[in-house]
């Protein structure tokens, strides 16, 4: 089972994302909106982390936060926002909602590393 969920309605970044964490032990679900990586969450409990974009067909990444928090109960996921967006007012809207974390693109995982091994209990 998974412990990192990567949503992002690119391939390429859902790539680049997973294939860093992967190298570096995490095991990696992958989900193309937010209403897939919604779908993933539900079927796997073992997931710790999400990593999702929030400008996204079907359901952008702060519904998906919204719905993980409130629809699921979940509350110990932990949820990155890693987006081109850098909006104080979405920043504010994901707090509310109970994003942990916000990360402007481009992805650069050694910054992150340690902490995303902290969540998924690694470290």
């Amino acid at each position: 089972m998974a412990n990192v969920l990567v949503v992002d309605d690119s391939s390429t970044m859902r790539e680049i994302v997973s294939g860093y964490l992967g190298k570096h032990g995490f095991d990696v679900a992958l989900a193309a909106d937010g209403r897939d990586g919604l779908a993933q969450l539900r079927a796997d409990p073992d997931i710790k982390l999400v990593l999702s974009d929030i400008n996204m067909p079907n359901m952008d990444g702060l519904a998906m936060a919204e719905k993980i928090r409130k629809e699921l109960g979940n509350t110990a996921v932990h949820i990155i926002m890693l987006t081109t967006e850098d909006n104080p007012l979405m920043r504010d809207r994901g707090r509310a909602i109970g994003v942990t974390g916000w990360i402007v693109k481009p992805f650069r995982g050694d910054a992150v590393l340690n902490a995303f091994k902290k969540f998924c209990g690694m470290a």
